[in-house]
C-alpha cells in the first residue's frame, strides 16, 4: 500500500468476511468500502435505506440518487435493495447489522465510544451512530491514534459525552490494532514503522502486550 491511511483502511477491511451485513459510519469508515476485496459476498448497509452497496462513484459516473449516510455517490450491485429510514433502522434496532465501523473522538479502556459531540462545537446531531453502537453484534472503531493536538484518543476514561457504554471490541488506528478485553487495551498488531515505545507513549491508558511477537500491518 502506498500510505499509512491505505494500510489501515485495507486492514480494517479484512473484518469483513461474506456473509456479514455490515454499516460504515461516516469519515474514515465508509473509505473501508475500496478495500474491499471484490467476490465477498458481504452486504453493506446504510443508515439512509440501502442495502447492497457497490463501490463509490464519481460524481460524472454516478446516479445522483443514490448516496450513502455521508453523502458518496455510491452503485448498486445485483439484489441491492432500497427502503424507507424507518425499515432501516428496524433491522439495526433489531440486530441485524452483524459488523459496524464507526469513527471515534474517545474510546475508553472499557469500550465505552465517545464519537458524535464535542461540547461548543458544532453537531449536526448523533445520527444513527448511537443505535448502531449499541444495537450491532459486533463494533469496530477507525480512527486516528490522536487528535491533532497529539493528545491520546485510547484513554482510560471517556471525557466527552458518550455515544454507547461498553460497545467497542477492536480499534484500528494509524499506529496499532487494539482489542477492548478484561483488561483493558491489548495490543494484537503494530503498523508498519511504528515501535511498541511509541504506540504506548500515544495511548493515555495502560497498553497491555501478548506474550508472542507481534504481527505489524
Amino acid at each position: 500500500m502506498s500510505s499509512a491511511r491505505d494500510r489501515l483502511l485495507a486492514r480494517a477491511a479484512r473484518e469483513i468476511v461474506p456473509g456479514m451485513v455490515v454499516n460504515l459510519g461516516i469519515g474514515l469508515p465508509t473509505q473501508v468500502l475500496a478495500h474491499v476485496p471484490a467476490g465477498i459476498a458481504a452486504c453493506l448497509h446504510t443508515e439512509n435505506g440501502m442495502a447492497g452497496i457497490g463501490p463509490a462513484l464519481p460524481p460524472s459516473q454516478a446516479d445522483r440518487n443514490l448516496i450513502d449516510a455521508g453523502g458518496a455517490y455510491v452503485s448498486t450491485l445485483p439484489g441491492s435493495a432500497f427502503f424507507d429510514s424507518v425499515t432501516s433502522f428496524a433491522m439495526v434496532r433489531a440486530g441485524r447489522i452483524d459488523l459496524t465501523m464507526l469513527g471515534a473522538f474517545e474510546v475508553a479502556a472499557n469500550g465505552d465510544l465517545a464519537n458524535w459531540k464535542i461540547p461548543g462545537k458544532f453537531s449536526p446531531g448523533m445520527g444513527g451512530g448511537i443505535e448502531l453502537a449499541q444495537k450491532a453484534r459486533r463494533v469496530v472503531v477507525i480512527s486516528t491514534h490522536t487528535d491533532r493536538a497529539g493528545n491520546p484518543k485510547l484513554k482510560s476514561a471517556c471525557t466527552l459525552p458518550l455515544t454507547a457504554a461498553g460497545c467497542v471490541a477492536r480499534i484500528f488506528t494509524d499506529m496499532a490494532v487494539v482489542d477492548v478485553g478484561p483488561r483493558g487495551f491489548e495490543l494484537v498488531e503494530l503498523a508498519e514503522g511504528r515501535s511498541l515505545a511509541e504506540v504506548a507513549d500515544a495511548t493515555g491508558a495502560p497498553l497491555h502486550v501478548p506474550d508472542h511477537p507481534i504481527a505489524t500491518f
